[in-house]
């Protein structure tokens, strides 16, 4: 009896049903469960493809406003170019290749480097390439009146007359200044020391082995880098540029058919083909090329060429220009 107890069979059907009830109970829970898994799934699934979507086309919109920025400054083809010691118009339009050469480059900047195209320094800002455009502004809805219309060509007009003002107290500035530097140019019939108060270093024909001639083709004004130098009589000028053992020269043919050579000069305020009046600042002195120290190597010669020197003190002296 007892085993027939522990096997009865209305124990072994509850166990089944309730096996059957959890199962039914579980595949009841699962349903809603999935269900709900399945619906939060989808949100954020469809958030990432949205995401997804709208990065590449706001990535597409900034790279073409980038593009574009790029394609209008190429068509403009505006850059700036910042002066360096030793530059000097003519050398800058070569190597920037500006067409129209230092004469246009000159025009472009004009309002930068002044009335005086040789008086360039350095850090001075440039703009090479097409000029820009003046801004025109806004064009005004009332424009098309009548009365705007007579109140612009009145202000035209007002703006023309103050230019030809300008235009003309220019003039009368640019004729006092030449005057003055006329007034200020050593006496001697238009003739100018290359240096102010500088004395004479190393003589002309000293001889010595650190000479390509065997002598010195020159004399040599002892003065600190930076000092001006100027032009000693009228003429114009045939070279100005780097010059190898010369370093940055300039060389200018006077009007009496004799050449004036300056070298080892830091920066240059003329180029070729300009001419200059006695006494106007043509570069500084430095020490560049073959040098030992900061001066200037000054010369007088008969040809524009190396080894046509004669001596420039008794020159200058000829000219009424003393010096040391």
């Amino acid at each position: 009896m007892p085993a027939k107890g522990k096997h009865r069979r209305p124990k072994t059907q509850r166990f089944t049903r309730s096996i059957a009830v959890a199962g039914t109970g579980g595949a009841a829970l699962a349903l809603p469960l999935m269900g709900a898994a399945g619906a939060h799934a989808a949100t954020p699934q469809s958030a990432a493809e949205k995401a997804v979507q709208s990065v590449p086309t706001e990535k597409t919109a900034v790279q073409q406003k980038v593009a574009e920025k790029k394609s209008a400054a190429k068509k403009a083809g505006v850059r700036t170019y910042s002066v360096k010691v030793g530059d000097y118009l003519a050398k800058i339009a070569d190597e920037q290749n500006v067409s129209g050469g230092w004469q246009r480059l000159y025009e472009d900047n004009r309002a930068a480097v002044g009335e005086d195209p040789s008086l360039i320094h350095p850090g001075l800002k440039l703009t090479i390439g097409k000029k820009a455009p003046a801004s025109s502004g806004k064009p005004s809805s009332a424009a098309s009146s009548p009365k705007s219309s007579a109140s612009t060509k009145t202000s035209q007009s007002s703006n023309a007359s103050e230019s030809a003002n300008a235009s003309e107290s220019a003039a009368r500035a640019s004729e006092a200044s030449a005057s003055t530097q006329t007034a200020g140019t050593s006496t001697a019939g238009a003739f100018s020391a290359p240096v102010d108060g500088a004395a004479v270093g190393t003589a002309y024909r000293v001889a010595g082995s650190m000479w390509s001639s065997g002598y010195h083709t020159g004399v040599d004004f002892a003065v600190p880098s930076g000092t001006p130098l100027k032009a000693v009589g009228a003429g114009t000028v045939v070279s100005a540029g780097w010059a190898g053992a010369y370093g940055n020269q300039v060389v200018i043919k006077l009007a009496d058919g004799y050449y004036a050579q300056y070298a080892h000069l830091s920066s240059l305020s003329v180029s070729s083909g300009q001419t200059v009046s006695a006494g106007q600042q043509i570069g500084l002195s430095g020490s560049t090329g073959n040098s030992t120290g900061p001066h200037l190597h000054f010369e007088i010669r008969t040809t524009p060429n190396y080894g046509s020197d004669i001596d420039p003190v008794a020159y200058l002296r000829s000219k009424g220009v003393s010096v040391g």
